[in-house]
């Protein structure tokens, strides 16, 4: 009896890897693939727009902000949905991402931000989520698109340039600065202490300057002076031929005055003021002319520049030690005129009133005496609407200040005579009413205010409110020192010297300290417009030794500042400079006093 043949088996066991069949493995990778494809294609179409917008929550309150910003339409034409700035692109950081967000399938279940209220409720709270997240990543999302090393100084205002700089030097990252891009600012919602603690520089983000970042600052410094330079010899030829013009108005009045000393009829001569033989001993032509650009500051004091909550600068202000200049000395033209067509900075509007003032702005000294000679073109009349007759000063139509920053005074040499710029001086948002100054009479007398508050150096005051808050008003009128300790700052040199020059060539000499000063201070001056240009000269001692009177010594720089009240304006309605540099026989100085 023969046996039966063993039956082969079937061949998907015939086969084996590793001890495991290999029709079993093949099947178990086909199922992995479609696996990972059904699970990423689902996890990728969670990362879409319109996923996001599914809800209600997402359409209604935070895509209808996000629609219309730069990440959203651009130039480019390149945008970023939600999941660009939410989600990382890394698998590991994904999945983290993905289940941490799945608690907000119990928010839509329970219906915890399903209303406008809820919503507005929670929204710093939410807000404050995302900002840390993006911190501790060093913002790693935007860095997605955005990155130090593939930016290009030459196309970035020189404001971004600096402080690019400054936050790969001292360790910032994207978020410190850059929140409320894509939706509403929560930013001012939020708590000042919070803020500051948040956007301080980490350490661990300090990054090396890329060479191509260096080399691109380069070429557009380079060409934005070669630029400088042509629109300087273009306005010195201008300047020549204004002042050309000028001596002609000025021989044809002198002529109209002696014919009309002579009997004969003549009108009178132009301009105004006395003083005319003020520095009549200097060579102006021998000179060097400076060009000084005034702008319109509005309600910007001393408080909002140090406020990061309506101020960008003011970490790289009062942390980083730059200087007013460092970010806006280029974009003056733009600062001014946003800033007198009104809005947050200026709620009550001159219509017509101009931005900037190109001014030009001359300095000489002999052995004993400053000379500064500032000349400007006039402009039409703009009647102020709050005042009656349109003229906030009916008797002078234009003044001239000059402030030589003392020392000892917080951020002097960065800020000059913002300084004493205060939200609680004339016009300003914080300026107390009259009967608050008369219920303070302490205060009121000492500084001798009845209705209004002058401007004051914060060195005066015991504190000085600049974050505002719990609603606390900014600034420290009512919060003066002892008479004793003003006394020390005037000794010490703690104030700012101010001369005033009035359009008949009347002048003041005096300082800023606890209120502003006039005393019986040397200066002489004069004021004319002729051809429609203002020319104003004014002199005083270098070294007077008189109290108020800051000291100017050779191989000194002086931080100054000059405001121009033009068209009869008053208190803070006026143009103004940013910190600039001043110095005898330098040319290192913005303002180089020269030797005649």
């Amino acid at each position: 009896m023969t046996s039966e043949p063993d039956k082969k088996k079937p061949i998907w066991r015939r086969y084996f890897l590793w001890g495991m069949p290999v029709a079993g493995i093949a099947a178990a990778f086909v199922a992995g693939i479609v696996f990972w494809g059904g699970f990423n294609t689902a996890m990728e179409a969670t990362n879409t727009k319109d996923f996001c917008i599914s809800c209600h929550e997402m359409r209604d309150f935070v895509f209808e902000e996000y629609t219309g910003t730069i990440h959203d339409v651009n130039r480019s034409g390149v945008g970023a949905v939600c999941s660009d700035c939410h989600v990382p692109k890394d698998w590991t950081h994904k999945i983290i991402r993905k289940i941490k967000a799945s608690k907000e399938l119990y928010g839509k279940m329970v219906g915890t931000i399903n209303t406008r209220e809820k919503f507005e409720a929670k929204r710093v709270h939410l807000a404050m989520n995302e900002w840390e997240r993006m911190k501790s990543s060093d913002s790693r999302e935007c860095r997605n698109c955005h990155d130090f090393e593939s930016m290009m100084p030459e196309f970035q205002k020189p404001r971004a340039r600096q402080q690019h700089m400054n936050a790969m030097t001292v360790g910032q990252t994207c978020i410190d600065c850059h929140k409320g891009i894509a939706h509403s600012d929560a930013r001012d919602r939020a708590d000042e202490e919070y803020l500051e603690k948040l956007e301080a520089p980490n350490p661990d983000f300090i990054r090396e300057i890329p060479p191509e970042y260096m080399a691109s600052l380069e070429r557009i410094e380079a060409k934005e002076a070669a630029e400088a330079a042509t629109e300087k010899a273009a306005k010195q030829a201008q300047h020549e031929a204004v002042q050309a013009q000028i001596a002609a108005a000025v021989d044809a009045a002198v002529a109209e005055e002696r014919a009309a000393a002579s009997g004969e009829d003549a009108a009178a001569p132009s301009g105004g003021g006395g003083g005319s033989d003020v520095g009549s001993d200097i060579d102006w032509n021998a000179v060097a002319t400076a060009d000084l650009k005034l702008f319109y500051p509005g309600q910007a004091s001393f408080e909002w520049v140090q406020n990061g909550k309506f101020h960008g600068g003011a970490r790289p202000l009062t942390k980083g030690g730059d200087q007013c200049t460092t970010c806006h000395a280029k974009e003056l033209d733009t600062i001014g005129n946003k800033i007198v067509a009104g809005g947050e900075l200026e709620p009550t509007p001159i219509p017509g009133k101009r931005g900037v003032i190109d001014a030009t702005v001359q300095a000489a000294h002999d052995d004993q005496n400053l000379y500064v000679r500032l000349q400007w073109p006039d402009a039409g009349h703009n009647p102020a609407p709050f005042v009656d007759g349109g003229k906030m000063d009916p008797d002078n139509q234009i003044k001239v200040a000059m402030m030589i920053t003392g020392t000892g005074i917080e951020m002097g040499d960065q800020v000059g005579c913002w300084a004493s710029c205060h939200a609680d001086n004339t016009y300003m948002p914080f300026a107390p009413e009259a009967d608050a100054i008369a219920g303070n009479a302490d205060v009121a007398g000492r500084v001798t205010a009845q209705d209004t508050v002058t401007k004051y150096i914060s060195e005066s005051r015991t504190d000085v409110e600049v974050k505002g808050r719990r609603g606390k008003a900014l600034g420290g009128w009512d919060k003066l020192k002892a008479e004793e300790e003003i006394a020390q700052y005037l000794k010490d040199g703690t104030y700012l010297d101010l001369m005033r020059v009035y359009a008949d060539g009347s002048a003041t000499n005096g300082y800023l300290l606890e209120q502003r000063v006039v005393n019986e201070g040397e200066i002489a001056a004069s004021a004319s417009l002729d051809a429609g240009m203002w020319t104003v000269v004014f002199s005083r001692p270098l070294n007077s030794g008189a109290p108020g009177d800051v000291p100017l010594e050779p191989g000194q720089t002086y931080t100054v500042g000059f405001a121009i009240h033009d068209d009869f304006a008053a208190a803070r309605f006026h143009h103004v400079t940013l910190n600039t540099s001043l110095a005898m026989d330098d040319d290192a100085a913005f303002i180089n006093v020269v030797k005649q």
